[in-house]
């Protein structure tokens, strides 16, 4: 971390943390750790640089931006497009944090069924990285958030899919005892019935 001290006061004027990569349990799954500028007004950062993607090798076109606010105890997913409207997603939490899910439905992979639980907040300003293949979905941990999420392709209702959140295949810890979940969503397929739509 480098610090920067205004000429006349010596006051911290704002902290940079460089810009990292990190593999998650499952590697093509990565966690963002961007640069922020914080003073004593507040703090900015770029949510999205594609040259600082290209340069960590993540060569990525989005063509459509998403944002939700829940409130607490609200689980969205876990949901997935197939064929070509499959997704891959750039996960940031604007305010609030939430418990971001990204679930391996490549068959033949040896993650192939397992998930990765990542910790988004509007505190660590991290982002998490979803390619295509993997079911996405949230649980709010705070009071309210805004949550936002770039796609690699549009919204497609005859490619969307999703499996109910608390399917037992998966076992995801989820920290609400009582949450909060649409219709459509407790509808959704268990794992076992998802179709061979990714090959690993």
């Amino acid at each position: 971390m480098i610090l920067f001290y205004l000429p006349t006061t010596g006051i911290k004027y704002r902290d940079i943390k460089i810009m990292e990569i990190e593999n998650t349990k499952i590697p093509e799954v990565k966690i963002l750790h961007l640069d922020v500028f914080e003073d004593n007004r507040g703090y900015f950062y770029e949510s999205f640089n594609n040259k600082k993607f290209l340069d960590l090798d993540l060569s990525i076109d989005f063509v459509q931006d998403n944002i939700s606010k829940s409130k607490k105890g609200t689980i969205r997913g876990l949901h997935y497009q197939v064929g070509n409207f499959a997704q891959g997603k750039l996960c940031h939490v604007i305010l609030g944090s939430v418990m971001d899910i990204a679930v391996d439905l490549r068959f033949n992979s040896p993650t192939f069924g397992k998930y990765v639980s990542v910790e988004l907040s509007d505190k660590n300003h991290d982002s998490l990285w979803i390619p295509k293949g993997f079911a996405h979905g949230f649980e709010v941990l705070s009071d309210e958030a805004i949550f936002s999420y770039k796609c690699t392709n549009v919204y497609n209702k005859e490619s969307e899919r999703a499996i109910i959140f608390n399917d037992k295949t998966i076992n995801i810890q989820w920290s609400s005892n009582y949450p909060i979940v649409s219709t459509k969503d407790l509808l959704a397929k268990r794992f076992i019935e998802i179709e061979k739509d990714f090959i690993y």
